[in-house]
């Protein structure tokens, strides 16, 4: 009986009451908070991501916006065959799985292209010219032959059709042709072998062959300006040969593919 007495005693205590008070009210609180904080966060909640490439900024938003997340432009590239202003690349990933609310960081192609200034290639040899040309960030579209007593020898830069003067300022990335001479005892080349190459590395050893590419015939795996840039060649007509000439200024066109089983083995030419 007077353990008993003892007992009830202790929790008669002012001060006992008072800290078992506070140690019930301090729990309460903290699953309180823990409940709030499960409910703020959507703990193990979690949405996909959305692809927003090619998609506008505001068409992105929107997007974002429905699938309960938030879009931030931190960056901006010039791609000249990409729509201006869409989203060119996103960070998270399409697919990526986040939180509610997560900021997904876009980098955009800008609106305005980056200028450069237009060199001087008559008078210089066509592989000076190409170089020239992709140090500026041109591109080489094509090689147009006339007769001429140097064979290669480039005689006027046309962008358009049109003559474009040195020293002229036009966009990055675009697109020149070549004027270039051709001597009739110095008018063959034959037809280089680039299955396997990536698109811009085919088409700069077709170049290289003083051959145009009529055209760059891309498969289902190419879906988009990424893609094309890795794709690779599988398929070329004409077919490669060292021993089958053709003229200077022929045309050849490429088949791509990101696939890489499609891409024939290379055997030894005798």
């Amino acid at each position: 009986m007077a353990e008993k007495t003892e007992k009830k005693g202790f929790f008669r205590n002012w001060i006992v009451r008072n800290l078992l008070l506070a140690v019930v009210i301090v729990a309460l609180l903290i699953a309180g908070a823990m409940l709030f904080l499960n409910m703020v966060t959507q703990h193990g909640k979690e949405i996909v991501v959305p692809d927003f490439s090619n998609m506008t900024l505001s068409e992105a938003e929107y997007a974002a916006s429905q699938a309960g997340m938030r879009v931030e432009v931190t960056d901006s590239v010039f791609v000249k065959r990409m729509k201006r202003g869409a989203v060119y690349r996103q960070n998270p990933e399409p697919g990526a799985k986040v939180k509610e609310g997560r900021r997904i960081v876009l980098t955009i192609n800008a609106v305005n292209a980056k200028k450069v200034t237009m060199p001087n290639l008559v008078g210089l040899s066509m592989r000076q010219a190409k170089a020239e040309l992709l140090s500026r960030g041109l591109i080489l579209n094509r090689l147009i032959y006339v007769q001429d007593m140097a064979t290669n020898n480039v005689l006027r830069q046309l962008m358009g059709n049109r003559e474009v003067e040195p020293g002229s300022m036009i966009e990055s990335e675009s697109e020149i042709d070549l004027v270039v001479g051709l001597n009739s005892l110095d008018n063959v080349t034959y037809v280089p072998d680039v299955s396997g190459l990536k698109n811009m590395s085919a088409v700069d050893a077709i170049h290289s062959h003083s051959l145009n590419v009529k055209s760059l015939k891309f498969d289902e795996t190419v879906k988009d300006y990424d893609d094309s840039l890795n794709a690779m060649v599988y398929r070329q007509v004409p077919e490669a040969s060292d021993s089958v000439k053709v003229n200077m200024g022929d045309e050849v066109v490429l088949y791509l593919t990101t696939k890489q089983s499609r891409i024939p083995v290379k055997e030894d030419r005798k």
